[in-house]
């Protein structure tokens, strides 16, 4: 009778690992996700993870991580020239869009992300009206994934999801992205997925570039930072460089 109330390890070790998703399997099977956010920590729980990758969209030309090729083209220029990560006394922040200058900006303030994204909303891409999503790296390490999509047919409001990671695990991450597939492009569903990350960096980011759809990825930035010593490692992939 009194080993009724002993947690099953064993039980709960083969939940998690089912809730744990193969990221090169997560980005083959979809062959357009838009832009995803990875964060996450090493093997060794010493690096904090960011991964940030842009796949071609519609009528928008192709970017590149920190530039546009053809200005001219573009349907509305905020969605294409921003900048994607930026770092803030310690706090490294990484979005789809213009909403990275709006956290930081209110970080300056002496106020947080929540506020910042609270008063922005889905992009005003018509007929897709993309979700933004955003990433924030604490300096202690912890990190908070964030959503921002459409809630009606009209186009006319928001939710907006806020994911916090106190205590980030060895060897996982989480991964967010923008659209799934349809007609229009239906945004993210769910919270964000547990992955598992397990390799250097030099290979992590060969498996996200090698995993992403040949005709639609764009551009892949990928950092590791040292918790102690600040140290930061990164690699970046550009297929219109290649």
């Amino acid at each position: 009778a009194a080993d009724r109330h002993v947690p099953d390890r064993n039980r709960s070790n083969s939940i998690m690992s089912k809730n744990v998703f193969d990221i090169s399997q997560e980005l083959m099977s979809n062959a357009y996700p838009g832009r995803g956010i990875i964060l996450g920590r090493t093997p060794d729980n010493k690096k904090n993870v960011i991964a940030y990758f842009i796949m071609a969209a519609g009528e928008q030309p192709q970017p590149r991580v920190h530039e546009a090729f053809d200005p001219s083209k573009m349907v509305d220029p905020s969605l294409i020239i921003y900048h994607p990560v930026r770092l803030y006394n310690g706090t490294l922040v990484v979005t789809n869009g213009d909403q990275t200058d709006t956290i930081v900006d209110y970080l300056k303030q002496g106020k947080s992300y929540f506020e910042a994204l609270r008063t922005r909303e889905f992009e005003p891409d018509a007929p897709n009206y993309t979700s933004r999503i955003s990433g924030v790296v604490n300096p202690d390490g912890s990190y908070s994934l964030s959503i921002l999509k459409n809630f009606t047919s009209d186009r006319t409001a928001n939710k907006r999801f806020f994911y916090e990671y106190d205590k980030p695990v060895a060897g996982l991450g989480h991964f967010i992205h923008t659209i799934m597939d349809g007609d229009p492009l239906p945004p993210f569903r769910g919270e964000p997925k547990c992955i598992r990350i397990e390799l250097p960096i030099r290979e992590f980011t060969n498996l996200l570039w090698n995993s992403l759809n040949e005709q639609n990825k764009v551009s892949l930035f990928v950092r590791y930072v040292d918790l102690e010593t600040g140290e930061v490692e990164q690699e970046i992939r550009n297929k219109n460089a290649e």
